[in-house]
């Protein structure tokens, strides 16, 4: 059993860091988009202004302003990530939002809204991988604890 869990352990710990940051970019970044295209639908017809006034009811923001900010922010952030351009930023930002989902929001959903943040701390903490516009602008990869960034 244990010569079994280390050729496990061997396999999985050859999984590259560029297909794990290419899948977070690409899913998480889906997850944000398809919200911003929602809220950019029920723009005209007043539907995402509705939520955010009796739903969604953002401390220290009025509705109207956290709606446009929240439509913006999905439907810009999540290009960044599939670019891989500006891809720790993109994925804090996101991880902010998530957070503020999560705490005023909705605060029941811990599970969804844990698994969204992993995948943004993997790419604020070890980058977009080499298949991103960053490694144009930064260069090569620092290394990592992990081997590669």
């Amino acid at each position: 059993m244990i010569s079994l869990l280390r050729r496990l352990d061997t396999l999985l710990s050859g999984i590259p860091h560029e297909l794990m940051a290419l899948l977070a970019r690409l899913s998480i970044g889906t997850i944000f988009l398809r919200s911003g295209m929602l809220k950019l639908e029920g723009w005209e017809s007043g539907t995402t202004l509705a939520l955010f006034r009796e739903e969604y009811q953002l401390p220290l923001l009025p509705p109207e302003l956290a709606s446009l900010m929240a439509t913006a922010a999905e439907l810009s952030l999540p290009i960044l990530l599939f670019l891989g351009l500006f891809t720790r930023p993109a994925a804090l930002a996101l991880l902010g939002m998530t957070l503020v989902i999560e705490i005023f929001v909705y605060p029941n959903a811990f599970d969804t809204h844990g698994v969204w943040a992993v995948s943004l701390l993997y790419l604020a903490k070890f980058g977009p991988g080499s298949l991103a516009l960053d490694r144009v602008i930064l260069g090569p990869a620092r290394p990592s604890a992990y081997g590669r960034a």
